[in-house]
């Protein structure tokens, strides 16, 4: 049973949807005993950071994602605002402590005279910089995802980063450490190619 965490900032269906496609049981839930139960977590989120990290404590769910993830070890997905609240700090309208799982801080796009848009939404090419199996079956011409995001994760440790893209800079598109992984981009929006990265989520035991 997947658990997607429910704690008032994600589009939750498209997840919860993108999963019954292909297949797989899940359910959405904040209930500590139901988390307990899960055999994989993904944390979706779309909004602000300091938001975010206020719903998760006002919920408890910070001490429950400690104990699931880093106690004992279940495989995690961070989706978008899921994969910046792994930093420890976050940048947006302030200052803001986040769960400090990944050695990272995230800031906004600065693009120093390059005229791009932000937020940065649409398709774009990410490129793996490491074996992963969450990239299983996927060839190369097929990591294109789709994105939509103005803050963007620096890891201060290099094995960290799973993957970059290209915006006006080269930022990280995924993150790893140990049994958590988490992308920028949207699986659940990014048609085949994130179908099977979910499929991928499901099938690892790290």
């Amino acid at each position: 049973m997947i658990a997607i965490i429910d704690y008032n900032m994600g589009n939750v269906r498209s997840i919860f949807n993108a999963l019954q496609y292909i297949g797989q049981d899940s359910v959405v839930t904040s209930d500590s005993k139901v988390i307990d139960e899960a055999s994989h977590l993904i944390l979706p989120g779309v909004g602000a950071f300091g938001d975010a990290i206020k719903n998760l404590k006002e919920r408890g769910l910070i001490e429950i994602l400690n104990q699931q993830v880093l106690q004992k070890g279940k495989p995690f997905l961070g989706i978008c605002l899921g994969l910046q609240l792994l930093a420890k700090i976050g940048n947006e309208y302030g200052c803001h402590e986040g769960l400090g799982w990944i050695d990272a801080e995230v800031i906004k796009f600065d693009f120093d005279g390059i005229k791009l848009k932000i937020p940065h939404v649409g398709w774009n090419d990410v490129t793996p910089k490491i074996e992963h199996p969450l990239f299983a079956n996927l060839k190369k011409g097929q990591f294109t995802f789709y994105f939509v995001h103005s803050y963007h994760i620096v890891c201060h440790q290099e094995q960290n980063i799973a993957a970059t893209c290209d915006y006006g800079i080269n930022f990280t598109a995924c993150v790893t450490k140990d049994n958590i992984f988490a992308t920028q981009f949207h699986p659940e929006k990014s048609q085949d190619n994130g179908l099977q990265i979910l499929q991928n989520f499901i099938n690892w035991s790290p």
